[in-house]
Parts: C-alpha cells; sequence; structure tokens
C-alpha cells in the first residue's frame, strides 16, 4: 500500500522531471549506441564502457533519444550545455517581449496634413519592427456614420501596405473603431499597382 502511495507522488510530480534528459549513473540500461562530443557515432556499447569514457573525458553521459533502441547518449558537459540553453531561451524570451504595439487616434473626418502626420507616425512604427493599434473616435453623431471609420482604416491599411498588414480588422469597439496593423516579417515587398487606389482616382 505504501508502496503505491509513493508511485503516486512519483508519477504527479512526473512532468517537469522526465523533462530532463537522465544523465550518468540514472540512465539503467545495458547498452548505449554513444555519440562523441562533436556529434561523431562511436557505435553501441555497454554501459559500464559508456560511462568510463565520460569519466576519462571529465564529460557527463547525457541520453539524447531516449525511446531508440538502444538510447543514444552522449557526451557533453551537461552543465554547460543547460546553461546554453538557458541562455537561448531567455533569448528567445526576450525577443518576443520586444513586440511592442503601439496606439494611433485619428478622428473620421480627418484633414490631410494631419493624416499626412499620423500615416508618418504608423510608418515609422513599423519599421521599427512594432504594431500598431489605429483607433478611430467618433464623436456625437459622427456615431451613425461608422463607413467614415471604416474608409478610413482601409485607405490607412493601403497606404501601409509595403511595411505592414491588418492583423486584425476594423471592428466596432463601443464609440471607437479599432484596427490592428502588424510589420511584414520582411520590410522588403515589391511594389504592386494596388487597383483599389487607382479606382479612387477621381475621373479625369
Amino acid at each position: 500500500m505504501h508502496h503505491d502511495s509513493n508511485r503516486t507522488t512519483i508519477e504527479t510530480q512526473g512532468g517537469p522531471i522526465s523533462s530532463e534528459p537522465r544523465i550518468n549513473d540514472r540512465i539503467r540500461v545495458p547498452e548505449v549506441r554513444l555519440v562523441g562530443p562533436e556529434g561523431e557515432q562511436v557505435g553501441i556499447v555497454p554501459i559500464g564502457k559508456a560511462l568510463d569514457l565520460a569519466a576519462e573525458s571529465d564529460l557527463d553521459l547525457v541520453e539524447v533519444a531516449p525511446m531508440a533502441r538502444p538510447p543514444v547518449c552522449k557526451l557533453m558537459d551537461y552543465g554547460k550545455f543547460k546553461y546554453e540553453s538557458a541562455q537561448k531561451a531567455r533569448e528567445a524570451r526576450r525577443n518576443q517581449a520586444l513586440t511592442v504595439i503601439k496606439e494611433m487616434k485619428l478622428r473620421p473626418k480627418i484633414d490631410s496634413h494631419d493624416y499626412e502626420t499620423k500615416k508618418g507616425h504608423v510608418e515609422r512604427f513599423l519599421k521599427a519592427g512594432d504594431k500598431v493599434k489605429i483607433t478611430i473616435m467618433f464623436r456625437g453623431r459622427e456615431q451613425s456614420r461608422p463607413e467614415l471609420g471604416f474608409r478610413l482604416l482601409q485607405r490607412l491599411a493601403e497606404d501601409i501596405t509595403e511595411l505592414g498588414f491588418v492583423e486584425s480588422s476594423p471592428k466596432q469597439d463601443g464609440r471607437n473603431m479599432v484596427m490592428v496593423v502588424a510589420p511584414h516579417r520582411s520590410t522588403k515587398t515589391t511594389r504592386i499597382g494596388r487597383p483599389a487606389e487607382q479606382a479612387t482616382e477621381p475621373a479625369e
């Protein structure tokens, strides 16, 4: 009975423990397929010999493919390996956290000079790799004309198409209308004549 409860404890805590590879004398198999520190194939050797080689080289024997038959183990400096992995994970998290969402507010009846200024800010944010939440603020009777805001957001989306794309389409949010634009992974895109833009040009 006591044995069973013990096993349950191990199983419930198994998640985080099992994510760590088994190393050195925790590897309980008669033989392993050994890989050297530079990735060279040593071949299948008894576990005792693999552990001796690790001790001689002042390295750890780390099980890298436990499901293989026999399991694949590699000679490496496990402490250094763990440190470098943690550094890489931290770097990846830092890069992720750098995605900032900037906000730009516009009025539906914005004059062309003000529009160009705001558009310039949006372009600058996208070039810096930031997402931009664009909010159209409706006041008073403007609320009954949501198409004004929608048209303005469409125009802006077309104007910044080389630097970014619409990640979240225009949505009504109370008295505001919101759209999110995100930078292209690479801002190098080829300019293609946009039919929508041509259609808005006044006829001769």
